[in-house]
């Protein structure tokens, strides 16, 4: 009799649990000590690496401590201090107008519920995850960045180009305490072994589970 193949789910979830133990560690690779300093390191890094905004954000930070700073600060010092991070006008005018709503209408605190944040300038679906999961430890989603996108699709998990429609597929393939575990370990597995251009199959623990490697 023919061996069943294991489901989407079955090898979601063995792909996970090898990922675990390979990336015991992993963890949100930006740099912060509060909730906002999180919200804003997430909206420089888009289409910028966190080695980058981890560069960046010190200087930022102690220059402007919390939300009411950053929302009365002066928009060409802000734009000077991410310019680094590409797209810095965009990002700069974000961030403040984001400060400024959370100064004047949550008391200056980064609001915990998806469509709370998601009102904020600057804060789609991937930003709002990542502030949920590693500032208040709420899995609301999949956080589905780059690397989440493109090993997902290798792995057979969906075949959206949507990040929205991806995150979907994949929530219903994950136990919810597991969304951001799969998100981390996803874009550390991205970075050291699945790169975009030449994935190291051949080396990958992920390989007999992986129809793009065949």
């Amino acid at each position: 009799m023919a061996q069943r193949r294991p489901s989407k789910a079955q090898r979601a979830r063995e792909i996970l649990a090898r990922l675990q133990k390979l990336y015991p560690d992993a963890t949100c690779s930006l740099n912060y000590t509060t909730t906002l300093q999180l919200l804003v390191a997430t909206i420089l890094s888009a289409q910028c690496t966190d080695q980058r905004v981890n560069q960046v954000t010190p200087a930022l930070f102690q220059r402007y401590a919390d939300a009411q700073a950053l929302a009365e600060a002066d928009l060409l010092d802000l734009q000077a201090l991410v310019k680094s991070t590409g797209f810095y006008r965009n990002k700069a005018k974000n961030i403040q107008a984001a400060c400024r709503k959370i100064v004047q209408e949550f008391g200056g605190e980064v609001p915990q519920t998806m469509a709370e944040l998601l009102t904020l300038p600057g804060v789609a679906r991937k930003t709002a995850n990542v502030v949920l999961a590693h500032g208040y430890g709420i899995n609301a989603g999949v956080t589905v960045d780059t690397h989440v996108k493109r090993l997902s699709q290798r792995l057979g998990l969906t075949k959206h180009q949507d990040p929205a429609k991806i995150e979907q597929d994949l929530m219903k393939l994950l136990p919810q305490p597991d969304w951001e575990n799969w998100s981390i370990r996803l874009i550390y597995h991205g970075r050291a072994m699945c790169m975009a251009r030449r994935p190291n199959c051949q080396a990958c623990l992920l390989a007999d589970l992986c129809p793009a490697a065949a």
